[in-house]
């Protein structure tokens, strides 16, 4: 593989943009991707969100196709309205230098000024697989002349239940195509998928056990289910993060813990998927501009976070399905980060075979991690609760767990 992105085949167009934006050389995922997307063949690209999956499908799109054409030539596909604006984002500052159009097909958006996109030319449509339907259905949007289709994050999409709406979308667009899919993990819904709408894929396959293992320092922590919220105290005091995403795994978890710490500690936040549109919308902003330290999410949002700053992951609650738990590292120890993320797992004593199947997967024993001064289990009935335990260990907000 090429260890600069002028060895990849791309045009002086894209290269110009590349060093104007500061990208020097290509992460893993864009060395070995790009030049098999260059040639037009259809191919699987298994790493995680952050380590440049963006750049790696979308450059081999601007160069192949013509921005002189004002139709729908391409569409990108991504499971949730925070990452498909990212994704068009970052894909319209890689279009820099080109004439080509781009319309963000989302919902929780107003719908007209998207048709008005569609309308005014627009080449390359990002988007979720619901309102891409919605626009469909209104024949706002016609696919007739793809070129090209990306599934970014298909394991997520396929955990939603985005399969019909994917299937029905591919089918829209002409057989003759070329299919990018882009994959955290390979579960079995994803591998079907890929075989029945892709024509002889090849399969970029870098390890996402290895990306973990590599990037981010992870641990557990066996507690009591009642000492949760005390040992999450105790981590923050002890590991001073610079920010910090909680993961729990139903929306209610999340609620419970952001109502235990919302009037104790300042920029503190919470984000689920029943969230009203504007207010998750906020949330981001504020995490991305530092007004957030502490961030309580859900699986299903936490997926379209991506935040540099994010330097500390909790799994307040063990993820119920082991490729969750990739997902949920793979928020932090991005690949521009000067040091390693760490991830921390709560596990009580009836989830040992969680943490175990945890380990297989990433095939890695997670080390204990020691938390001073606190014992993560009790003897007697009596209970400490959060409140006591912020009285006798005073913190005014969380800029008393660390510098920015």
């Amino acid at each position: 593989m090429s260890s600069d992105f002028a060895g990849l085949g791309l045009s002086n167009t894209s290269l110009r943009t590349l060093e104007h934006i500061g990208y020097l050389q290509p992460s893993p995922i864009q060395a070995a991707f790009i030049p098999v997307a260059l040639t037009g063949r259809d191919c699987i690209g298994q790493a995680r969100t952050g380590t440049g999956k963006t750049a790696a499908f979308i450059l081999p799109i601007l160069e192949q196709l013509d921005d002189g054409d004002k139709y729908v030539q391409a569409i990108v596909l991504a499971p949730t309205r925070e990452l498909s604006e990212q994704v068009s984002g970052e894909s319209r500052r890689l279009a820099d230098g080109t004439k080509f159009g781009f319309a963000t097909i989302v919902g929780g958006r107003p719908i007209g000024p998207q048709i008005d996109a569609l309308e005014n030319g627009a080449q390359i449509v990002v988007g979720t697989p619901g309102r891409v339907i919605d626009l469909i259905n209104r024949r706002a949007l016609k696919l007739g002349r793809i070129s090209a289709a990306v599934l970014d994050e298909a394991d997520r999409m396929l955990d939603i239940g985005f399969r019909p709406d994917i299937e029905r979308i591919l089918r829209a667009c002409p057989e003759k195509r070329q299919t990018l899919l882009l994959s955290a993990t390979m579960p079995a819904p994803v591998e079907r998928l890929a075989r029945r709408y892709m024509t002889d894929p090849l399969r970029v396959d870098l390890s996402e056990d290895q990306v973990v293992v590599e990037t981010i320092e992870q641990y557990y922590v066996t507690v009591d289910p009642h000492r949760k919220s005390s040992l999450l105290v105790k981590v923050l005091q002890q590991e001073r993060p610079q920010q910090v995403l909680i993961f729990t795994r139903t929306k209610r978890g999340a609620e419970n813990l952001h109502r235990r710490f919302a009037g104790k500690l300042n920029k503190v936040a919470m984000i689920h998927g029943d969230l009203p549109q504007r207010k998750r919308d906020q949330v981001i902003r504020n995490l991305r501009s530092g007004g957030i330290r502490m961030l309580i999410a859900t699986d299903v949002v936490g997926r379209g976070i991506d935040i540099s700053g994010i330097s500390h992951i909790v799994n307040y609650d063990v993820p119920e399905y082991c490729d969750d738990y990739i997902h949920r590292v793979g928020r932090t120890g991005r690949m521009c980060s000067d040091t390693s993320g760490r991830a921390i797992t709560f596990v009580t004593k009836d989830q040992g075979e969680h943490l175990t199947s945890i380990e297989k997967r990433i095939n890695t024993m997670l080390p204990e991690y020691r938390v001073n001064g606190f014992d993560a289990f009790e003897s007697g009935p009596r209970r400490v609760h959060v409140n006591e335990l912020l009285k006798s260990n005073p913190v005014d907000n969380l800029d008393d767990f660390g510098a920015m």
